[in-house]
């Protein structure tokens, strides 16, 4: 019999989640002070660049000026990942699957602090070589996180694994 992981196991995640955003909140505190209203400080000319942004969007800037859409997405997003959490096995087999969780709630808490603070997220890496939108280390969380979540799924969770997270319902193994 697997057992999902309870409320008070929380307490593990929530601190790693909390050091990941502060270390996001870290740098783009950090970039800031050093970057705004700069000229881009070029760390490999032609291919990265660090260079200020104020992003009132989502990705690659859509969505510009939906703070009230982004704060309800966020405060649901940091509802949910530690819900899901709580709903994942305990068994070593899941431990991939918790990392994504947390990276996730890091992502959308650094991202989510921006929103409410400022009224716009921090963004400051820009890969100059392919024009690649510029953005900061809470989007490096989630997007770590979304390809590890698809690797897991395509190559290492099985359809019997997935059938012992009950994300919906009371009954738990």
């Amino acid at each position: 019999m697997i057992k999902s992981t309870n409320k008070n196991s929380l307490l593990l995640p929530a601190a790693g989640a909390l050091l990941l955003t502060v270390f996001d909140q870290a740098t783009k505190q950090a970039a800031q002070a050093a970057l705004k209203g700069q000229e881009a400080f070029v760390v490999l000319n032609g291919v990265f660049e660090l260079r200020y942004l104020e992003n009132r969007g989502s990705a690659f800037g859509m969505l510009q000026g939906q703070r009230p859409f982004f704060l309800i997405m966020a405060l649901a997003m940091l509802i949910f990942i530690p819900y899901a959490y709580t709903r994942i096995p305990k068994a070593s087999r899941f431990h991939f699957l918790r990392i994504v969780a947390v990276l996730y709630w890091s992502g959308a808490a650094g991202n989510a602090v921006d929103r409410a603070l400022h009224g716009y997220v921090v963004d400051f890496f820009y890969f100059s070589l392919i024009d690649f939108p510029i953005f900061n280390v809470a989007d490096i969380y989630v997007t770590t996180a979304t390809a590890a979540l698809i690797g897991l799924i395509m190559f290492y969770y099985k359809e019997d694994d997935f059938a012992q997270i009950h994300f919906f319902s009371k009954h738990r193994q």
